[in-house]
């Protein structure tokens, strides 16, 4: 009885422990849940709801190109485009849709390695790649001798031939399409396929795109050229949406808000005026949840297309252009000692503006396959190759030895070569007895010129002597001039990679004369252009340019969009000659056409539109594709230029001819005077039908 009692008065005790020990444990627990939402409880609210924001930017088509006439020359294209945007997908995730996404579309899978192949077959395969390991090497693993890069590598060089070859033609597309996923950048659009994209293909996709995360269809553009090849190497590249921002500016461009997969101008035209041709991109916000699942899309930004430019050039003159030198170059070759000739350019220019009517550039270039000729365009040529040009120069050595007080007008000077001692005699052509500058100009007396340049070096010339200039200044005091005609300088062309050409290092008193010929230093047609339209338009170096305005877009493709800015003609600079000395060069340039005896009298005797100019043929040294095969010291051939502007009293076009290499030995092709008639023909015969 008494054990009974005693145990009934334990139990009471027991149960108010547990009930003390329960109300304990309760009340830390809802002490802590007061405290997590009291103290923390916003922070883990903001957490659950977090949103983040990113703005994606979406391509519009760039701005189109247009002749002064308004001819379209580059335009845009719209195509079909398959997309896909990482949303923050796994690896698994995206392999799923790859694998979709090939049963609806063809993938052109040229462009998958091997190496691409062997990841994939590792992705695929885990539990194949994972026994490729022996337990040796695992367990240096583990000792951490072994990284696991080292172990990926071991497992992709152990992958057999056979395992590769067992991909067919339906996994070979979803690796192509596996690595277009992988390759772009997190919620920016990665074209998958936007080449020969089917209305059946884009169909399909477009109604399963609830079953394909992150694919889309789109429209895509592409670059079109009306005019073909014209002008093509001029007018530029813009990227593929495989190349992306070019390496060597990535930074620049990732910086003004461009996108790493984003196409660009990267050459010419389209890479000069890339700021305006690109337009304003559409940009749209995407708001995803913690996880990164987007779940909500907002406009924020609409696509504006590229600004237009209109191009001072003349399409229609510029194809008649490139097809006459493209026969009378292929006419040259010919004629015997024209194995170097491979290379023809003209500059045509409205001598008061400076616009660029035509600028052409040929090359002949063999096939490696077929081994045959090949005409390719060449326009560039124009401004960035220069050459010696011989007798063309002389209009800016008479001005020259004018300004410096080594002649005046009327100076008369005996045709007679000239022996420096110790070198060879340095004359013209023939002898041309005694004349003046203006005959001088007509008959292209080389004597005339050396003793020029020996007054501007304040020289003693006597027959077989040696000869000093006590001007020691010489060089510069010509070759500053010609710089004042555009000649040796960047002529401020609109365009990229202008060069000056080579300057002649050496002082020997001899190569004074030379530069003084055109025969020492080198020069582009467009230097050739800018020097003659400063002497046709009374002295006034003009810049010359190709773009002649920038215009909004238009709304429709019938109407262009309004003006926006004009190119207004640029005086770089004058030459500071007086009117006398400026007219007396005139003449000079006006017998050399149209007065028996004038250097391209017989090709220019019957003209309509009295023409003016300077022939040119200089001795140089050949430095072609084909220099390689005549060891150190490649053969002398001579370089044909020729100079001209129309109609002489009241120029309203200057042109230049360049003909590198034109030939070698004593059989003169006149390529020169061969094209500048045809292309001055042809420009007054068109001009009857267009205003410039």
């Amino acid at each position: 009885m008494d054990n009974q009692k005693k145990k009934t008065s334990y139990l009471p005790f027991r149960l108010n422990i547990l009930f003390f020990t329960v109300f304990l444990l309760f009340s830390i627990l809802i002490l802590r849940l007061g405290f997590i939402q009291i103290v923390h409880g916003e922070n883990f609210k903001k957490d659950l709801e977090r949103r983040e924001d990113i703005t994606v930017s979406n391509p519009v088509p760039r701005g189109k190109l247009f002749d002064r006439h308004y001819q379209v020359i580059v335009d845009n294209v719209p195509k079909a485009a398959i997309t896909f945007t990482n949303q923050g997908f796994s690896q698994d995730e995206m392999l799923q849709t790859a694998k979709r996404l090939s049963q609806l579309m063809e993938k052109d899978t040229s462009k998958v390695t091997d190496r691409d192949k062997r990841d994939f077959w590792i992705l695929t395969n885990p539990d194949l790649a994972d026994a490729k390991i022996t337990k040796k090497e695992k367990d240096l693993y583990y000792a951490k001798q072994l990284t696991d890069r080292d172990l990926y590598k071991m497992k992709l060089d152990r992958i057999t031939d056979q395992e590769l070859n067992q991909f067919t033609k339906n996994d070979l597309e979803v690796i192509a399409i596996f690595k277009d996923f992988t390759s772009g950048y997190k919620f920016i659009p990665q074209i998958i396929k936007n080449n020969h994209v089917t209305e059946k293909e884009f169909a399909y996709i477009s109604e399963n795109l609830q079953s394909l995360p992150g694919v889309d269809t789109a429209t895509d553009w592409e670059r079109s050229y009306p005019f073909d090849y014209t002008l093509r190497s001029v007018l530029g590249k813009v990227t593929n949406s495989e190349e992306g921002l070019p390496a060597e500016q990535l930074h620049y461009f990732l910086s003004r808000d461009y996108h790493r997969n984003d196409r660009v101008g990267k050459s010419q035209l389209e890479s000069q005026y890339e700021d305006i041709l690109r337009g304003y991109k559409a940009k749209i916000k995407n708001i995803t949840d913690k996880s990164g699942t987007v779940i909500e899309t907002q406009p924020v930004l609409n696509g504006k297309k590229g600004k237009d430019l209109v191009l001072t050039i003349d399409m229609d003159l510029q194809k008649a252009v490139d097809k006459i030198v493209e026969e009378e170059l292929w006419r040259a070759k010919r004629w015997p000692g024209t194995r170097l000739t491979d290379r023809a350019y003209v500059v045509l220019m409205d001598p008061y503006s400076g616009e660029i009517l035509a600028m052409t550039g040929k090359k002949l270039v063999r096939n490696e396959k077929t081994r045959r000729l090949e005409m390719q365009d060449d326009a560039l040529g124009t401004f960035t190759t220069t050459y010696s040009v011989g007798s063309t120069v002389k209009g800016a050595t008479i001005l020259t030895g004018y300004k410096t007080g080594a002649i005046s007008p009327g100076t008369v000077f005996d045709d007679k070569g000239i022996k420096i001692k110790g070198t060879p005699i340095k004359k013209s052509y023939a002898y041309l007895g005694r004349l003046n500058e203006i005959t001088a100009l007509k008959k292209s007396s080389n004597v005339y010129m050396f003793h020029t340049a020996i007054r501007i070096g304040k020289g003693n010339y006597q027959y077989n002597k040696p000869i000093n200039f006590a001007n020691k200044m010489a060089f510069e005091t010509i070759r500053n001039s010609f710089a004042s005609f555009g000649l040796g300088t960047r002529t401020g062309i609109d365009l990229p990679n202008e060069q000056t050409g080579f300057k002649g290092q050496s002082r020997l008193p001899g190569y004074l004369l030379d530069l003084s010929i055109g025969q020492y230093d080198t020069y582009s047609a467009m230097q050739l252009a800018q020097y003659v339209s400063t002497i046709a338009n009374g002295g006034y170096r003009m810049q010359p340019h190709i773009v002649k305005e920038i215009r909004s877009p238009a709304k429709t493709r019938e109407k262009l969009g309004p003006v926006l800015s004009e190119i207004s003609p640029s005086v770089l600079n004058t030459i500071d000659v007086k009117d006398e000395w400026l007219h007396r060069v005139h003449v000079g340039f006006r017998k050399v056409m149209q007065e028996p005896g004038g250097t391209a009298y017989k090709f220019f005797k019957s003209a309509r539109y009295s023409p003016a100019g300077k022939t040119g043929t200089a001795e140089a040294f050949y430095d072609g594709p084909l220099r390689n095969n005549y060891g150190k010291e490649p053969p002398p051939v001579m370089n044909l230029s020729l100079v001209s502007y129309a109609p002489s009293s009241n120029p309203e076009v200057a042109m230049a001819v360049l003909v590198p290499w034109a030939y070698q030995g004593k059989e003169d092709n006149k390529a020169n005077l061969r094209i500048g008639r045809r292309v001055l023909d042809t420009y007054f015969k068109m001009k009857q039908g267009s205003v410039y």
